[in-house]
């Protein structure tokens, strides 16, 4: 009897595990009746039959490593449908070790060297890809692609009020889209770019008025979060202003390694959500996003913003969307918007600063376009402003504000989908890692260098003879003839905003806002690098999370309308009159 009572436990745990396998489910009900039952029943049936023979630590043990080892042992084995795929045997095992490498923002470093070591296709999970591959991005993330994966129900530890970018199913994604679409499309962006001038003027009379060192990334984060609440919210947010006494900042940096983790194993947020401890910074922005949701829904439209077209106000004959999707949808309007346009902001003033010739150029198209006592911030010669363009390209080719990209799942009921000579079974989770195509030299000519010329070369612009090549101190490129045999520059595989009806839906407004604030403080200021600071400290502590972290990039501002006079003011140093 006893026997029989553990093989039969063996067997259900190799039974259970089959279900969890084949009908995921994000319900704690569900996983309890499947962890608990199949022992308690089987205990209870040898009590009432043999009177307990065992102990009864002795069916959940037996149950549990059982299930356990089915788990372990498929995973690893030949019938595993990723078997194909090569990856570390760890990662293979389990997502808790891919969910401890990107707790420490190493995530696109890490599949970088996979890649390397492995190929263009690499299972960094019992059932995730890393695809290196800008051949099969059409097919897996444009308009017939894959929908997206249940990181945002980890992160947000919720699988009811997900925000619109992290709705798994297709067609309900597209349909919140829509919303998002009219207010983040060319004509909105016309009726919002008051707002960004408004805010693109307060900073740099804000920066005018610092004196010595200044942290220019604090103030790239503070302008971006205030455009981001007036266009969300019709304001709200007066950071440039008071700086940043609610340390909303620092509370965003502080959640984002959780959300991070849980995001990989997105089932155990759903454990984290009854934590009232682990809850606490999340549902301190989901009440701040109520407080601006609810003012600004009776206060109604003052001026038009976001707000306006996600709660239907263009069409008035659609009913509202309820508070709590508002509020998800406004928040991540807030969060993800702000920070994605500070970290590009923060790395386009950090790759200038760090290559003096390409400053120069810059500043000579912004004097052009923009001479001293002319808006800076009219938008109109923007598209003109071809090496501004490229500069902005350039900078976020080389650090994407989001590096590893969202993952994308392919539904547990869904045939599976083809995609060149890849196939990738029901279940399957993956990701396109804008990092790792981005540095691929198969895509772009000296991938780990700042070069905007490529842009430029690439378009026709500017023949490649013609064009200044990447410094020698951050290429191996010692002389024009040490240029490879092709120019390459596949921009099929520039992932920076993402790809597809899923894409990022507010790019136009984060190009609008970086062109904006890179004129306006190029003709304000002469901007320099902090003297003896290590440019390298700036790739090698940028963190990716669910947002970015970013390292300080401490400037020293000199008023180009003042000229030599204030060079001592500002710590620089007068330069030799010849």
């Amino acid at each position: 009897m006893a026997f029989s009572s553990t093989l039969l436990l063996v067997c259900l745990g190799v039974l259970v595990h089959q279900i969890f396998r084949t009908r995921e489910t994000y319900h704690i009900v569900v996983h309890a009746a499947l962890l608990f039952f199949p022992p308690t029943f089987l205990l209870v049936l040898d009590a009432y039959l043999a009177g307990l023979p065992r102990p009864l630590l002795f069916y959940y043990t037996v149950f549990w490593m059982s299930l356990a080892a089915s788990v372990v042992m498929y995973r690893i084995s030949p019938f595993h449908p990723l078997w194909r795929y090569p990856g570390p045997v760890w990662c293979r095992t389990t997502k808790f070790w891919h969910a401890a490498v990107a707790t420490t923002g190493a995530q696109p470093k890490y599949l970088q060297q996979l890649h390397e070591q492995y190929g263009d296709v690499v299972r960094f999970g019992p059932n995730d890809l890393s695809i290196r591959d800008p051949s099969v991005i059409a097919a897996l993330m444009g308009s017939s692609g894959v929908g997206k994966g249940p990181n945002f129900i980890g992160a947000m530890l919720t699988v009811t009020n997900v925000p619109m970018v992290g709705i798994m199913d297709v067609d309900e994604h597209l349909r919140r889209r829509r919303a998002w679409n009219r207010g983040l499309g060319p004509a909105a962006l016309k009726e919002y770019e008051h707002l960004v001038i408004r805010r693109a003027q307060q900073l740099v009379e804000r920066l005018g008025e610092q004196v010595g060192e200044v942290n220019i990334g604090n103030w790239l984060n503070y302008f971006s979060y205030d455009v981001m609440s007036d266009m969300t919210f019709g304001g709200g947010s007066e950071l440039l202003q008071e700086g940043d006494k609610n340390n909303v900042w620092s509370v965003l940096e502080e959640g984002v390694v959780p959300a991070t983790f849980m995001g990989q194993v997105p089932w155990l947020g759903l454990y984290v959500a009854h934590i009232p401890a682990a809850v606490k910074a999340l549902d301190a922005f989901l009440q701040l996003g109520k407080e601006f949701a609810t003012r600004r829904m009776e206060r109604g439209s003052i001026t038009p913003d976001l707000f306006h077209y996600l709660n239907n106000e263009d069409l008035p004959e659609r009913p509202q969307p309820p508070l709590q999707q508002l509020v998800d949808d406004g928040i991540l309007a807030v969060v993800a918007g702000a920070d994605t346009v500070s970290s590009a902001m923060t790395s386009i003033f950090h790759c200038l600063l760090t290559h003096p010739e390409m400053y120069r150029r810059l500043q000579e198209e912004v004097d052009r376009f923009y001479p001293q006592g002319e808006d800076a911030c009219d938008s109109r010669p923007h598209r003109e402003m071809t090496y501004l363009q490229a500069v902005i390209y350039e900078a976020v080719r080389l650090y994407p504000p989001v590096m590893t990209s969202s993952p994308r799942k392919v539904p547990q009921d869904s045939p599976g989908v083809h995609a060149g000579s890849l196939y990738l079974p029901p279940g399957t989770s993956f990701v396109m890692p804008p990092f790792a195509l981005h540095r691929d030299p198969r895509n772009f000519s000296f991938p780990e260098s700042f070069w905007p010329e490529r842009w430029l070369v690439a378009a026709g612009q500017v023949a490649l003879a013609d064009a200044p090549l990447p410094s020698p101190s951050h290429s191996a490129l010692k002389t024009r003839a040490h240029f490879p045999s092709a120019f390459v520059h596949n921009e099929s595989a520039f992932m920076a905003f993402s790809y597809g009806p899923m894409n990022c839906a507010g790019k136009g407004l984060a190009m609008l806002d970086m062109r904006t604030v890179v004129c306006a403080v190029l003709q304000r200021f002469e901007v320099r690098l902090r003297e003896g600071l290590d440019a390298g400290c700036y790739e090698e502590r940028y963190r990716d999370y669910f947002v970015s972290t970013r390292p300080e990039v401490p400037v020293v501002l000199m008023r180009r309308d003042d000229g030599i006079a204030r060079r001592s003011e500002y710590g620089i140093p007068a330069e030799p009159v010849s």
